[in-house]
């Protein structure tokens, strides 16, 4: 893995710890993410968005496949991200910050934490966002993202960035 040089070891609320995800975390991880789905739904008027539909079963498959790290503030899940390597891109997903502790820069300090994850040979950052998520794409345009060529879904926008 990359050293995250450029990355604290911690995040920027006081008193908050990161570790890596395990199968016990799922059913706060699902929690977390729909509530945090929910406030995209709103903003791109639809409800078929796939981590407002998953189970948690779903959730626990995927702590299994993507490397996942959990934000947490006096043992209260608060944030978390995935990612995982595409060919040679590193795909970063389930960026979620809880509402109330929103704006403080945990969300920017869990990207950059997770593309410092990447491995050293991957030649790119890949990500999806809702098209009506503006301040998530504000967020990942400001991080160095640019429309990408990836296909999705309608409604949601690719974001690459060189690494």
């Amino acid at each position: 893995m990359h050293d995250a040089d450029a990355v604290a070891d911690v995040p920027p609320i006081p008193g908050a710890l990161v570790h890596r995800a395990t199968a016990g975390d799922a059913g706060e991880l699902l929690v977390l993410q729909r509530c945090c789905w929910v406030e995209e739904a709103l903003a791109n008027e639809t409800l078929d968005i796939p981590a407002l539909h998953e189970s948690l079963d779903d959730v626990r498959s995927w702590i299994e496949s993507w490397s996942t790290w959990c934000v947490r503030l006096d043992r209260r899940l608060i944030g978390a991200a995935r990612g995982h390597r595409d060919g040679a891109s590193w795909e970063i997903g389930r960026l979620m910050v809880a509402p109330d502790v929103a704006g403080q820069g945990l969300g920017r300090w869990l990207l950059a934490f997770v593309e410092a994850q990447a491995p050293d040979d991957v030649e790119t950052l890949a990500l999806f966002t809702g098209a009506g998520s503006v301040r998530n794409l504000a967020m990942y345009e400001r991080a160095g993202y640019q429309r990408g060529d990836a296909p999705g879904p309608p409604g949601v926008v690719g974001l690459v960035k060189p690494r």
